[in-house]
């Protein structure tokens, strides 16, 4: 007898891009990758988009917050939101969707960014990430990137 297993271990990954000015004075000034973590309220919306019920569960929002708390399975909230939606969509590879997304000069300043999370149409918590260090949102700052769910 042939015994068979499919793991299915759903994840994602955060690309941000920092830059500083605008126009041909615009640098990039910091990068970075990492995993994040989907929380019980994507699990839930996968679930649900699986078995037909698709009405608002498709990705729609980025949303940049301020807490610095490490991110749990039981997160439902960004805290003190700046929201907006995600851009561009792709399929980079087999179980694989890329959300991108963008912050510009004129939006959040004044935001001490310390977290990201991707919502759904409905409001609801996809998965969330943390920095160690705050993004001081100023009107010369601006950031670009990608969140990618693999699964």
């Amino acid at each position: 007898m042939v015994k068979l297993t499919d793991t299915v271990s759903l994840r994602g990954v955060l690309e941000v891009n920092v830059y500083k000015g605008e126009g041909e004075s615009r640098k990039l000034i910091e990068t970075f990758e990492d995993d994040n973590l989907v929380v019980n309220l994507g699990r839930t919306s996968m679930a649900h988009l699986i078995a037909g019920d698709v009405t608002n569960r498709s990705m729609k929002t980025i949303a940049f917050g301020t807490n610095g708390n490490a991110p749990t399975v039981g997160d439902t909230e960004i805290t003190d939101p700046y929201t907006k939606n995600v851009g561009n969509i792709t399929y980079p590879d087999v179980g694989q969707v890329r959300f991108a997304w963008n912050l510009t000069t004129a939006e959040a300043n004044g935001k001490a960014i310390m977290e990201f999370g991707l919502r759904t149409a409905d409001g609801n918590l996809f998965c969330r990430r943390i920095r160690a260090t705050p993004i001081n949102k100023e009107s010369d700052i601006s950031l670009e990137g990608t969140w990618t769910i693999i699964f």
